[in-house]
């Protein structure tokens, strides 16, 4: 069964199912708080907005999709496969990206493509549909079909902000792989998509206690007293979940993974 995270209420019943299903998550819940959900425009316009926004700061991709959405508004496919070259480059869209926007514009003008029904299949196969496309690649698909399309099995096991997360929060020695990524995540399915809206507050919430919160014992007094236990399905030997040590700082995430939108 597809479980799809459209509304918070969606997001907050995911997570405490979630917990329930791997009491682990506890901590790291205890630290990050509910995360709000993260939604973006569906359909072609946000896989568009995506597109716009790889390799690129987050200024200059709001910048760029701004322009681009309105110089074609309403925003549709069939303008963009009519729309010339030129004119889209001058939007500031590289050649890369105008290919990938026309050449998804011709799959949805063919029929070939449909963008709703990727939000009904199993996660790895629509994962898999999109990345058939030129100039999708695995994190632009998850980032897609979970913030556009709300599906809660996606998992963007890519994004070095969630590496992050789960390095310092499962104690590993180095950031997990993608692969490995996979292999921790896969006891959470159905409900990936909600483990990765976790992963993500709890990030945010441990950079700013390792930056501005001068006061960390509370916390971690709280940490310590909600032991890590192995994963089961997992090939990696979690640890305690604890914050990052002053004497240490961790490194930190290329200015790539400042958000989880970023990058391709």
């Amino acid at each position: 069964m597809t479980i799809h995270l459209r509304t918070q209420a969606d997001l907050e019943d995911a997570l405490t199912a979630l917990l329930k299903l791997d009491p682990r998550l506890m901590p790291v819940m205890d630290i990050a708080g509910m995360p709000a959900l993260r939604q973006r425009q569906p359909g072609f316009a946000g896989l568009a907005a995506i597109v716009c926004g790889q390799q690129v700061s987050t200024m200059a991709a709001a910048a760029i999709w701004g322009r681009v959405s309105a110089a074609f508004d309403p925003f549709h496919h069939d303008a963009i496969k009519a729309a010339r070259t030129d004119k889209l480059g001058r939007l500031g869209l590289s050649a890369a990206k105008i290919k990938t926007l026309k050449i998804i514009a011709r799959e949805l003008a063919a029929g070939q493509l449909n963008l709703e029904v990727l939000a009904e299949q199993d996660a790895d196969a629509s994962h898999n549909t999109l990345t058939q496309l030129h100039g999708i690649g695995p994190w632009t698909a998850d980032i897609y079909l979970l913030f556009c399309l709300g599906h809660g099995d996606a998992w963007p096991a890519g994004d070095l902000a969630i590496q992050e997360a789960m390095r310092i929060g499962l104690g590993l020695d180095t950031r997990p792989t993608v692969k490995q990524m996979g292999l921790l995540a896969d006891v959470w399915r159905p409900m990936r998509g909600a483990a990765a809206h976790l992963w993500w507050a709890y990030y945010h919430a441990v950079k700013r206690r390792e930056g501005v919160i001068a006061d960390q014992k509370p916390a971690e007094k709280a940490v310590r007293n909600n032991p890590l236990r192995t994963a089961p399905r997992t090939a990696l030997k979690a640890r305690a979940i604890l914050p990052a040590p002053k004497s240490k700082p961790q490194s930190k995430p290329r200015s790539s993974a400042k958000t989880p939108w970023r990058n391709k």
